[in-house]
């Protein structure tokens, strides 16, 4: 038989050992000592790239909830590793694996021997070394080429694996030698190492694996596909029947007992196969895990690639600890799926961010995180992620309406108006003159008329209270005009204020009427601010980064005093009496809170943002096929029924209800008191007397109500909501689908403008309109 033979038949190396063998005599001579100096002139240990392993993320108690890998491996010592897994694996893998140098002479002549009679590969003559080599110069290939390469059955691999293998065997132990194999192999089911195939085989770890255990993973390395547990009973009895291999090989060898090996075979085999999924549409936590997923893909503290970013998300065996609070996210989660459901185009989504850090405790959204079956565009699951910007991979945002007020607040208050003060407002009003942008080019709209919504009146007097409470919206455009545009337009960039797909502000003047498309984290976190007495921080989602190595790097808040934390307390003042005597009223915690409605002209978005001093939170609601095209009129939203959805009719009942949940146990912690001296008198003409005469209106109005119904009259019941006149209306859900219905003939069958990510669609901005 000639070399080229025995070469196919994978036996050269035991050829090659044999010529070694061979003294040196005549022409025969001069081949040999060629050969022999080919394996006394080594070269170095072949390059090891540090193996890839699992990134893990873990929730704020240390609490795995997702991860990511390109192969699921966690490394461990041999220490880890139950002293019966290192004896199997020797026993079939290489028995004299003690004995050798890295080239089993006896071992491979063996399997030349049956190798040839078979007329195939029956015995693999190659070392424990030598496969680690071939696993190290797979590993560390960089394209399917190289792999190919790596594995390829020819003579010059053969022998460049064999100088490898013995230069491996000069530089590391046999303890070093044993480990770093027991960590590359790949065992099947997706599990590279042997912990990793501990858990995934037999939801165990590495030094807890009993012999029977120990002797299928050791049966597993040499056909890792045939044997794999994950795809069959066919598989299992096949890992069965290998697993008997091994223990026999061990009873043979004196390792064990021929009574404990048949004991070990009559056992069953024990499969108790562990989920390990990938991703974030595994996750428990898909929103908040995606987040983290883009922060690392896009922050060049992470590397200065995107490409370089990847792999090490995927292959740098990272801890990665998170922000996200279970509690909180549950609270959330629990709030928005008990008014929303994941079939309903309209959606609903929450962030939650803590004051004073910035730390994002909760993402939420009424849909599933994934792929819809068929992958329809609409369903009960999407792959934006609701609650984040572009950036993190959310959608185009939803315009924020009515929450924009409270940078036009802050800044009157920074620049010295005072409680109570306020003017005369007009029933309707053109910006015609007076606004300018940052760039000092002016911006009026002669052509746009705004109105107050229903049930703000005709005008009248307001002051910065009453006019906030109400959400009046004549108000605050004349006072964004007094106090200047620019002036609210860098408030608001202060408290981190950016569009949800990364574009410039549009400094209009109904800036201050939220004509920017917003996501719930960058509103939730310039709220926070607030709470934190004008402490912006930015949002984050990760607090310390642990490598493979165990060395660790906390992540520091990145936080600047945005606002006078005096100014931030008058804001706060003046933002907790929307729950006593604004838009909320009616609607608590429990605990002091301040926050703010925003309901959208045209009713195409609803929302509530809203803080503590110990946790702020945003909850916006829109329909995900276009927010212009299919407003929030004639719905039905989860179980129920709404003419029109403002903010405090649907996000204002999930943000309360999701706050009392996330706060319970947490001691309640008060606001500051505002300095009077600073803010404190304030004066309105005729405010006094225009509230004494809506007191006595309202007043003369219940009591004619008590007279009907003394009278037997029908009872007419209207839910106090941002727009008086527009309130909720519980119905039938068949009146809900003639609604929809009326809607779909009315508008015909226009194109759904938000498609999922995978459609490569996205909501076209917004065309410039007057919001309430």
């Amino acid at each position: 038989m000639t070399l080229l033979k025995l070469g196919a038949a994978g036996v050269l190396g035991g050829v090659l050992v044999a010529a070694v063998a061979v003294p040196a005599v005549g022409g025969a001579g001069i081949v040999v000592r060629n050969v022999a100096s080919t394996f006394t002139d080594l070269p170095p240990a072949p390059h090891e790239e540090p193996l890839s392993q699992v990134t893990r993320l873990l929730d704020k108690n240390g609490k795995q909830f997702a991860q990511f890998y390109e192969a699921n491996r966690t490394t461990v010592p041999l220490s880890a590793v139950a002293p019966v897994m290192r004896q199997a694996i020797i026993a079939i893998e290489d028995s004299r694996f003690y004995e050798h140098a890295g080239l089993d002479i006896k071992g491979t002549l063996r399997a030349v021997i049956t190798n040839t009679q078979a007329g195939g590969i029956k015995q693999g003559g190659s070392s424990l070394t030598q496969q680690l080599v071939k696993n190290i110069l797979v590993e560390s290939a960089e394209t399917e080429l190289e792999r190919d390469r790596a594995r390829a059955p020819n003579l010059s691999r053969k022998i460049s694996e064999l100088r490898y293998a013995l230069a491996m065997e000069e530089k590391y132990s046999k303890a070093e030698i044993l480990e770093r194999y027991l960590n590359i192999a790949y065992f099947g089911a997706g599990a590279y190492g042997v912990e990793a195939a501990a858990r995934r085989f037999f939801s165990t770890s590495a030094a807890k694996l009993t012999l029977g255990q120990a002797a299928a993973l050791a049966g597993a390395v040499r056909t890792p596909y045939s044997t794999d547990p994950s795809i069959g009973k066919k598989q299992q009895g096949r890992l069965t029947e290998r697993r008997d291999t091994v223990l026999d090989r061990m009873a043979s060898l004196g390792m064990i007992t021929q009574a404990a090996a048949k004991a070990a075979k009559r056992a069953p085999l024990g499969i108790k196969l562990r989920p390990e999924p990938g991703g974030c549409e595994g996750s428990a936590y898909p929103f908040f895990c995606l987040y983290v997923q883009r922060e690392l893909l896009s922050n060049p503290v992470f590397g200065a690639t995107k490409a370089e970013r990847q792999r090490r998300m995927n292959r740098g065996g990272l801890i990665l600890r998170t922000t996200l609070d279970p509690v909180a996210q549950r609270a959330a989660e629990q709030a928005i799926s008990g008014r929303v459901n994941p079939e309903d185009t309209e959606v609903a989504a929450e962030a939650m961010v803590e004051p004073g850090t910035g730390r994002i405790r909760a993402m939420a959204a009424s849909k599933k995180f994934g792929r819809n079956p068929g992958n329809k565009n609409n369903g009960p699951r999407t792959t934006y992620n609701l609650p984040a910007d572009v950036a993190h991979g959310g959608g185009m945002g939803f315009q924020a309406g009515s929450t924009f007020k409270v940078f036009t607040l802050a800044t009157a208050l920074k620049e010295g108006w005072r409680f109570g003060q306020g003017f005369q407002t007009p029933g309707s009003f053109v910006p015609s003159e007076g606004y300018r942008d940052c760039s000092g080019r002016p911006v009026n709209a002669p052509g746009a008329r705004i109105l107050n919504a229903s049930g703000e009146g005709t005008g009248g007097p307001h002051s910065l209270e009453t006019g906030t409470w109400k959400s009046v919206n004549i108000f605050y455009m004349m006072l964004e005009r007094k106090i200047g545009l620019c002036d609210v337009v860098r408030t608001a960039k202060s408290l981190g204020i950016v569009r949800a797909d990364g574009a410039a502000l549009r400094e209009v003047p109904t800036f201050t009427l939220g004509v920017n498309e917003m996501d719930p984290v960058t509103v939730a976190g310039a709220f926070a601010a607030l709470g934190a007495r004008g402490r912006y921080c930015k949002p984050m989602a990760i607090v310390e980064i642990v490598d493979r190595e165990g060395l660790r790097t906390s992540v520091p808040p990145t936080c600047e005093q945005a606002l006078d934390r005096e100014v931030a307390d008058a804001v706060s003042h003046v933002l907790t009496g929307v729950f006593s005597k604004g838009t909320m009223r009616g609607q608590s915690i429990g605990r002091s809170a301040a926050g703010k409605t925003g309901t959208n002209n045209g009713y195409t978005s609803a929302w509530f943002a809203g803080y503590t001093p110990d946790l702020a939170a945003a909850v916006s609601v829109g329909d995900i096929r276009g927010s212009y095209r299919y407003p929030l009129q004639d719905v039905q939203i989860g179980q129920e029924y709404y003419g029109s959805v403002q903010g405090a009719a649907l996000p204002g009942p999930i943000w309360v209800s999701s706050m009392i949940s996330a706060l319970e146990g947490t001691e309640a912690t008060s606001f500051n008191r505002p300095n009077m001296t600073r803010f404190g008198g304030g004066f309105t003409p005729g405010l006094a007397e225009a509230e004494a005469a809506e007191k006595k209106k309202l007043e003369a109005e219940r009591r004619k109500a008590r007279g009907a119904r003394a009278d037997g009259s029908p009872r007419h019941h209207t839910e106090h909501a941002e727009h008086a006149g527009h309130a909720r209306q519980a119905r039938h859900p068949r009146h809900a689908r003639n609604a929809r219905s009326a809607r779909s003939t009315r508008q015909g069958r226009e194109p759904r403008v938000w498609r999922d990510r995978a459609a490569g669609h996205a909501q076209p901005r917004a065309r410039h309109r007057r919001h309430h």
